[in-house]
């Protein structure tokens, strides 16, 4: 497996920033205009994934990483009850709705599978220096 030298060549990360791009575009059209705190929130969750998969990247251990990825995720499932809300109100028509929640959908699995072969790599480690006590 190749390794990973930088967040930006990060799969999850590319997408969560396609995502927020979207995000970004869709909520300065008029249906948000006037709903700033609801605006805020939704750009707040997409920017909190990208940052926190940055932000645990440049960290120091596997453990951190972990935990920042966590946030991430919880932050992709923040943004997407608030979509939801967001086609609900008709602030995003359906098409847009289906590709925000989508691309939100794929990097909360992509966070998860890394995240999985974190705790692998660790417990892997953690048994190589057991044996070699």
């Amino acid at each position: 497996m190749a390794l990973v030298e930088t967040f930006e060549e990060m799969y999850s990360w590319k997408k969560a920033r396609i995502l927020n791009k979207i995000i970004y575009e869709e909520s300065n059209k008029s249906e948000f205009k006037k709903d700033y705190a609801f605006k805020d929130q939704i750009r707040k969750s997409s920017i909190s994934i990208m940052s926190n998969i940055a932000e645990g990247f440049e960290r120091a251990s596997d453990r951190e990483f972990k935990y920042f990825l966590n946030v991430a995720k919880g932050s992709a499932g923040e943004l997407r009850s608030q979509l939801y809300i967001a086609n609900d109100l008709g602030y995003l028509n359906y098409e847009k709705f289906k590709e925000c929640f989508d691309l939100s959908s794929d990097v909360s699995r992509l966070l998860s599978k890394f995240m999985e072969t974190l705790c692998i790599e660790n417990k892997s480690e953690q048994n190589s220096k057991v044996k070699n006590q």
